[in-house]
């Protein structure tokens, strides 16, 4: 059932018991364990075609000094544009996804995570084109 949420979020109770050979109610009763366990924690729509396109995308690592990820994190975490943050082995301490409107405020992002207390340096890659999406 995960599967089928994730390739479309909206698809129907009813259609979800279709595709699994099971009741509706069973379906019901499945998404409600699966939200109150936390397997599923909310629904998005994903912006495509022409929206999409309008947004910039980077990967920036992040190294931060000793003792200061907790405060860096919270920092990061402030940041509208920021879509992921992951703590990764290797290089960097952090890795993160953002999104902007343009490059020119991509750049003013870039600027406000190296000047936040704590982080030593940064890292970016721009996105120049997805060639695989299975995020949700």
């Amino acid at each position: 059932m995960i599967l089928l949420l994730q390739a479309n979020a909206r698809e129907s109770t009813a259609t979800l018991a279709r595709k699994l050979g099971v009741a509706r109610t069973t379906v019901v009763a499945r998404l409600a364990r699966l939200e109150a366990s936390g397997r599923i924690v909310g629904y998005t729509a994903r912006l495509g075609g022409d929206e999409a396109g309008r947004s910039v995308q980077a990967f920036v690592g992040i190294t931060v000094s000793p003792k200061a990820g907790r405060e860096v994190v919270k920092r990061l975490s402030e940041l509208p544009e920021l879509r992921q943050l992951a703590s990764v082995s290797g290089e960097f301490d952090y890795m993160a996804l953002l999104r902007a409107d343009t490059t020119a405020r991509l750049d003013a992002l870039l600027d406000e995570i190296g000047e936040i207390d704590g982080v030593l340096r940064t890292n970016s890659s721009v996105v120049l084109a997805l060639r695989v999406d299975r995020q949700t």
